[in-house]
C-alpha cells in the first residue's frame, strides 16, 4: 500500500539524525534542508538539542505526530521505532536506510518480518530497509547524491539498488535526461519494484503522469504483477525500459530434457519484457541512453535520415542501424537536387546527408527541413560536433527549434563533449537531451523502434480440461507413461503419430501388421534415446523388426519398445519449462539433434497468442528452412503455428507440467504431427 504520506509528507523526522554529513542520517537531513522541503522537519538525537538548526528530540517518544519517519539507525533498534511511531506518533510511511536485515543473517530477517507486520497493521507504508529512499516532487528523501533536477516530464526511476540508482542519476545528468520521481526500494520488504509500478499504473493521467518509467531489477518476486502493470501502463501511452541483471548462470542444471537444459530464467524474463512491451537493457549507459530516445516523440516508422558533417560516424550510425533492420532510404530525384543546391561544393545528400565540416547553422535548417517535408522518413539523427575552432551554439539553438516544431523526432548527437562544453550545458539547461556516441545512440534508438507494444486480448485454442485434469490428477510425479502421453496430447488437440507399445515378440509382429511398413523403433526408458542407440528409422521387414527388437530390449533401462509410421517431413521442435512465479516458457526450434546443437530457439510465456507463436516461428534463425529451401517442400506456418498455441492451453490447464519435449514434429504443407513426446510432472 502505497500511502499520500509515503508521496507528499506534511511532516517528517529523521530518526537518526546528525550533524556529522558523511553520515546516512546527517546527509539526508541536509538534503531535505538543501531542497527546501516546506513541511516541519524533526531529528531523533539524544546527544543533540538542535542538529543542522533543526529541533532535536531525545527519542521517537517524545515526538509529536508525524506523516513520514526515516530512520538511519542500527538495525536491531529499527522494529521498537517503528512501532512507535506508527501506533503513537500516527506515522503513515517509513523509510529505512539501515543494513542488517535479511541481506544480511536469519536474525536479521526475522527484524525485517517483525517491522513489516507493524507497518501492515498500521496501514503504512515501507521503503527498505537497505535502501538510499525517495526523491518526490516534495522531498528528497535520499541520503546521496546528485539530486537531479525533477520535472513532469522527466522520467521515473525504480531500482532494487541504492548505488545503482546513483550511478544511473549521474549517466542520466551528462546527457540532460531529467526525473520525475526516484524510488529505491533496497530490500522490498513490504514494496518493490512491482508494487511501486503498480502504483505508477493506477494512477497514471497520460499527458500529466511522466511518460517514461525506468526499472533496475535485481529479482522478479512478483512476475504476474509486473506483467499485467507494465503492460496496463504501455497501453496507456507510457514507455518502459528495464535492466534485470544476474542473467548468467553460474554453473550447470541437471536437466533431463532437451527443453530443460535450454530454458532458463533470463529467458522467462526476457519473454515477460517482450510480452509486456518492455524495452530490455543490459547496462546503466543503455538504459539512460534508451529513455532519452524515449523522451522524443516515438517514430511512425523505421525509416531514419542521417544527417552529418563528419562522414566516419555518420557510417557508423548508418551500420548500426542497419545491422538492426532500420531502414535508411537513399535520397535521390526533384527534392534530393533542390537540397543538393543549397549546400556547399562536395556536400552529398544520399543519406546520411553530409553538408561538411564547414556547414553552417542555415545549411542545417533546410536539410532538417527537407527531411521534415520532402522526404520519406520517420526520424531525424543529426550529427554535430566542433574540431573547436568557433563555437556552435547557434548550430544548437537552430536545434532546439527544430526539435520542437518538426513532427517527426530529430535526435542530435553532440559528440564534441570537451570542445563545445558549455554549449551541450546551454543546449541541455533549455531542455534539449543529447547523445554523446552515435554507435549507444544507434542502438537504443532501434531498441525503441524494434520493441512491439504489449499483446493484445486474445482466446485460447479449445482444449478437452476435462480429460487433461483426469490424466494429470490421477499422475504422480515424474514422467508420464506413453499411453498417458498421448492422451494429453490427444486432449490439447495436438496431431500426433500413431503407434503403439511392445514389451515382448508377440505383441510387436501384432502392432507392426497394424501400423504397416515403414516403422520406426524407439526404446521407452533411456531419456536420450538416440545416443545409446535406441532408435531405429525406416524398418521394413519383418526379420529386421525381431532382430532390433532384441538388440534394443537390451538396451539399459529399456522396459518396452514403440513403434511408429514411418513419417516424412521437416524436423521440428515444440517445448514447455515452467519457470516458477513466471508460469511456462514455451519454447519451438528445429528438431532432432539440432535442438541443443544449434541452440536456435525462441520463447514465450504461456498463454502465446497468435502473433507471439508467429513472431517465434519468424525469429528463427533456421526459418528458411521451415519456410522451404533448395527445392525442400516447406512447412504450414498456420499447423506449427496452432500446435504451439495448443502447447500453451495444455499447460495453462495443467500447470503441473514442469517439462514438455515434442521432439521431433514432422511438418510439411500438409501437417505438423508429434513424432515423440516426454511430460514431466512435478506437483507442489
Amino acid at each position: 500500500m502505497i500511502t499520500k504520506e509515503l508521496l507528499s509528507p506534511r511532516s517528517i523526522v529523521i530518526v537518526g539524525g546528525s550533524d556529522d554529513t558523511r553520515k546516512t542520517g546527517g546527509s539526508a537531513l541536509k538534503n531535505l534542508i538543501d531542497t527546501g522541503f516546506k513541511g516541519k522537519l524533526m531529528v531523533v538525537n539524544p546527544k543533540a538539542e538542535t542538529v543542522q538548526g533543526i529541533k532535536s528530540f531525545s527519542s521517537v517518544e517524545d515526538l509529536p505526530q508525524v506523516d513520514l519517519a526515516i530512520l538511519a539507525i542500527p538495525a536491531n533498534s529499527c522494529p521498537d521505532a517503528v512501532d512507535t511511531l506508527c501506533s503513537k506518533k500516527g506515522c503513515k510511511a517509513v523509510i529505512i536506510f539501515s543494513a542488517g536485515f535479511h541481506e544480511d543473517s536469519e536474525a536479521g530477517a526475522l527484524l525485517e518480518e517483525k517491522i513489516v507486520k507493524i507497518v501492515n497493521k498500521a496501514g503504512a507504508s515501507l521503503i527498505g530497509p537497505n535502501c538510499i529512499g525517495v526523491l518526490t516532487p516534495d522531498y528528497a528523501g535520499l541520503f546521496t547524491k546528485p539530486i537531479p533536477k525533477l520535472s513532469k516530464d522527466g522520467v521515473d526511476i525504480i531500482s532494487g539498488s541504492g548505488a545503482t540508482v546513483v550511478f544511473i542519476m549521474e549517466a542520466a545528468m551528462q546527457l540532460g535526461l531529467k526525473f520525475s520521481s526516484v524510488y529505491s526500494v533496497g530490500n522490498s520488504a513490504q514494496l518493490g519494484v512491482e508494487e511501486i509500478l503498480k502504483h505508477m499504473d493506477e494512477t497514471y493521467v497520460h499527458g500529466v503522469s511522466s511518460p517514461v518509467k525506468l526499472l533496475y531489477i535485481e529479482n522478479i518476486s512478483k512476475p504476474e504483477m509486473l506483467l499485467k502493470h507494465a503492460s496496463s501502463l504501455i497501453k496507456k501511452g507510457a514507455r518502459i525500459a528495464a535492466v534485470k541483471s544476474g542473467y548468467s548462470e553460474a554453473g550447470s542444471r541437471a536437466a533431463s530434457s532437451h527443453t530443460g537444459a535450454l530454458a532458463s530464467p533470463d529467458k522467462a524474463v526476457s519473454a515477460l519484457f517482450k510480452k509486456a512491451g518492455i524495452i530490455r537493457c543490459f547496462s546503466r549507459n543503455e538504459l539512460v541512453t534508451v529513455a532519452s530516445v524515449l523522451m522524443y516523440p516515438k517514430p511512425e516508422g523505421n525509416k531514419v535520415a542521417i544527417i552529418t558533417h563528419a562522414g566516419g560516424p555518420a557510417v557508423m550510425l548508418t551500420d548500426v542501424l542497419s545491422v538492426n533492420g532500420i531502414n535508411i532510404p537513399h535520397f535521390k530525384g526533384t527534392a534530393a537536387d533542390k537540397l543538393l543546391a543549397k549546400l556547399y561544393p562536395g556536400s552529398s545528400v544520399a543519406n546520411p546527408v553530409d553538408f561538411l565540416a564547414t556547414g553552417t547553422a542555415a545549411q542545417l535548417g533546410e536539410i532538417i527541413d527537407a527531411c521534415e517535408n520532402e522526404f520519406d522518413v520517420d526520424a531525424m539523427a543529426v550529427i554535430f560536433g566542433s574540431p573547436g575552432l568557433t563555437s556552435v551554439y547557434d548550430v544548437y539553438d537552430l536545434l532546439l527549434d527544430k526539435i520542437s516544431k518538426c513532427k517527426k523526432p530529430v535526435y542530435p548527437v553532440l559528440p564534441s563533449v570537451v570542445n563545445v562544453s558549455d554549449e551541450i550545458e546551454v543546449f541541455q539547461t533549455k531542455g534539449g537531451i543529447s547523445f554523446p556516441d552515435e554507435v549507444t545512440f544507434g542502438n537504443a534508438l532501434a531498441k525503441v523502434i524494434n520493441t512491439r507494444g504489449p499483446e493484445g486480448d486474445f482466446q485460447l485454442p479449445p482444449v478437452d480440461k476435462k480429460m487433461i485434469r483426469k490424466v494429470i490428477d490421477e499422475s504422480g510425479n515424474g514422467y508420464l507413461s506413453p499411453e498417458k502421453v498421448q492422451k494429453l496430447l490427444d486432449a490439447a488437440g495436438i496431431s500426433r503419430a500413431k503407434e503403439a507399445v511392445a514389451a515382448d515378440e508377440n505383441s510387436l509382429r501384432k502392432y507392426a501388421k497394424e501400423l504397416g511398413y515403414p516403422l520406426v523403433m524407439k526404446v521407452i526408458g533411456p531419456v536420450h534415446k538416440s545416443d545409446v542407440g535406441g532408435v531405429v528409422l525406416n524398418v521394413t521387414d519383418d526379420e529386421t523388426l525381431v532382430t532390433e527388437f532384441a538388440r534394443m530390449m537390451k538396451i539399459k533401462d529399456t522396459t518396452s519398445i514403440l513403434l511408429q509410421p514411418m513419417l516424412s517431413g521437416t524436423q521440428l521442435f515444440a517445448g514447455a519449462k515452467r519457470e516458477g512465479k513466471f508460469g511456462h516458457l514455451i519454447m519451438c526450434g528445429l528438431g532432432g539433434i539440432f535442438v541443443e546443437a544449434m541452440g536456435d530457439i525462441s520463447t514465450s510465456l504461456a498463454p502465446v497468442s497468435k502473433h507471439e507463436a508467429s513472431e517465434m516461428i519468424t525469429s528463427l534463425r533456421g526459418y528458411k528452412i521451415i519456410q522451404g529451401t533448395r527445392g525442400q517442400e516447406g512447412v504450414s506456418e498456420f499447423l506449427y503455428n496452432e500446435t504451439l498455441r495448443r502447447l500453451s492451453a495444455l499447460c495453462i490447464a495443467a500447470p503441473e507440467i514442469f517439462e514438455m519435449d515434442i521432439n521431433p514434429l514432422l511438418g510439411n504443407m500438409k501437417q505438423v504431427i508429434a513424432v515423440d513426446a516426454r511430460i514431466r510432472i512435478e506437483k507442489e
